[in-house]
């Protein structure tokens, strides 16, 4: 899945406006105009369309974090240079205080049916045997299940 496709289901499922977005950025400590938001939530092909990169989803989902969990004490995690599907069904998992059983009813809604093995394997480490990539369909798929279970209709 792409960055910007990521933020948008976030966006649309939490229904964020534009200077709540804005907030989410600063609460992570980086700011961004509302230009930018408007280009990243633009459809691929816009001319005006721009890529997200994962450090800027990185920050958005800290302060999706820090939004839902309250700021932690002490220094602040750095956000991330390069993200990957496990990475960011992670901070989502922290972001909504999940746990596992949380997260298997959230993919049962969008019709997806995995084994909490299965489920543990993508938050192990990368360098542990049981360790798996979350593959693009069960992201999109959690996603889909987190509007439905979250969107206020």
């Amino acid at each position: 899945m792409n960055n910007n496709d990521i933020m948008r289901r976030i966006r649309y499922t939490f229904d964020f406006n534009d200077t709540k977005m804005i907030e989410l950025f600063s609460l992570a400590g980086h700011e961004v105009t509302r230009a930018q938001i408007s280009d990243w939530l633009k459809k691929d092909d816009d001319p005006a369309f721009q890529g997200l990169y994962d450090h800027q989803l990185a920050v958005f989902l800290s302060g999706l974090i820090i939004e839902k969990r309250g700021k932690k004490e002490g220094p602040q995690p750095i956000p991330e240079k390069r993200l990957n599907n496990n990475i960011v069904f992670r901070k989502l998992k922290i972001a909504l205080n999940l746990k596992n059983e949380d997260i298997l009813e959230i993919l049962e809604l969008a019709d997806m049916h995995i084994s909490n093995h299965e489920l543990s394997a993508f938050f192990r480490s990368p360098g542990q045997n049981q360790y798996r990539l979350c593959k693009d369909q069960i992201l999109r798929n959690f996603l889909q299940g987190m509007q439905l279970k979250y969107h206020k209709l």
